[in-house]
């Protein structure tokens, strides 16, 4: 059996008031062709296929037409959902899907046989898709007393009850690299899943969340596929990404082809000082994606708008320094605001998901007011 492999997808992904749909939708045409012209028996999505909970009907027609142009040629699919995923809708979606012959799955079937599929050619494939630490450690550990043990101890009784020889999940794995630009609150700590705790009854685990495409585990072979563009300027270019064909053959180990493509127009991140502005400009011109310039010190509205006017794929202009001279104090390099605010309650003896959770989302809804047409 021939699989294409694929996540981290992120329709509906709006970047400095970017959306980057239609570039996701000529990465989707893309894989089309390689499940076409690879022969491709089963194509397994391992969740994020929306980068929010409510996206536009341009991006969910995307997603649409993809699992129609697979049932045109043939192919069956396994979709599961992510952490960025709006479940309900997932759930609420999957009889059309279904009707192109995709088997959709929003919310992990934590103590049932439904967590076990059959697809084609009498394959079982177990499906789990992200599921919260408040959620899965309420439901594998009923007694008020055992609420303090471990993200990794329940996976690992959910991962040894999913007995089949595909799985796909949507978790980090420990000793995994990130891409850069995922939602870090959901990759370590209490989030971070051991190679242990994996079934060595599986022979592949088809993996997403992490947007950087590697291998993550030898026993069982287990792989993230990465994000199909870049999506964030936390991202670096380097990062290998794309998707991954899989040979399973009837016996011995299964074969990985890493399809390694650069879709979607890149990012990059030019961090200058004000005198070397006008030097690098052409250079930044020449630049065929997307812009983030970060400039120490301050800068003038004036030369902000110069600059916004001379680099038209400019998204944002950032001054070093800003932070702490609103008296709100620098960000530690390379954190975000939510991680950020993680930290500060684990320094002070504090480890509260949905309150993060909560910030997270406060957060997201005011970067995407900022971006609405008037504000």
């Amino acid at each position: 059996m021939r699989l294409l492999h694929t996540a981290d997808w992120h329709l509906g992904k709006v970047l400095k008031g970017v959306d980057r749909t239609p570039e996701v939708g000529e990465a989707l045409k893309a894989l089309l062709e390689i499940a076409r012209e690879g022969r491709v028996d089963l194509v397994v999505v391992a969740g994020d296929l929306f980068d929010r909970p409510q996206v536009s009907a341009e991006a969910e027609a995307y997603a649409v037409e993809f699992f129609l142009r697979l049932r045109e040629l043939g192919i069956p699919a396994l979709v599961i959902a992510g952490n960025h995923d709006p479940k309900e809708r997932l759930e609420a979606l999957a009889p059309l899907f279904a009707l192109a012959g995709a088997e959709v799955r929003g919310r992990p079937l934590l103590k049932e046989e439904g967590g076990v599929v059959a697809v084609k050619g009498g394959l079982r494939a177990a499906l789990l898709p992200f599921v919260s630490e408040r959620v899965l450690v309420k439901k594998v550990f009923q007694g008020e007393e055992d609420r303090h043990r471990a993200y990794a101890e329940a996976m690992r009784r959910i991962l040894a009850n999913l007995q089949s020889p595909l799985m796909l999940g949507h978790f980090a794995l420990e000793g995994a690299r990130p891409g850069g630009g995922e939602f870090v609150f959901h990759l370590a700590g209490s989030y971070a899943v051991p190679p242990s705790a994996l079934p060595l009854s599986a022979r592949y685990l088809a993996l997403g969340h992490l947007h950087r495409q590697q291998q993550a585990s030898e026993a069982p072979l287990a792989w993230y596929p990465g994000s199909l563009v870049q999506l964030d300027f936390g991202e670096g270019e380097e990062a290998e990404r794309g998707a991954l064909l899989v040979e399973l053959p009837p016996s011995g180990p299964p074969r990985v082809h890493p399809i390694r493509e650069r879709w979607g127009k890149p990012l990059k991140t030019f961090r200058l000082r004000p005198e070397e502005l006008d030097g690098r400009l052409p250079e930044m011109e020449r630049f065929p994606g997307h812009l983030r310039l970060v400039v120490e010190g301050r800068l003038s509205p004036a030369v902000k708008e110069r600059l916004f006017q001379a680099l038209p794929r400019l998204l944002a202009v950032e001054t070093g320094g800003a932070l702490a001279e609103e008296g709100g104090g620098a960000l530690p390099e390379g954190l975000g605001f939510v991680e950020a605010y993680g930290r500060y309650l684990e320094e002070r003896g504090r480890r509260e998901e949905a309150l993060l959770e909560r910030f997270a989302q406060l957060l997201k809804e005011v970067e995407l007011a900022a971006l609405a047409p008037g504000a």
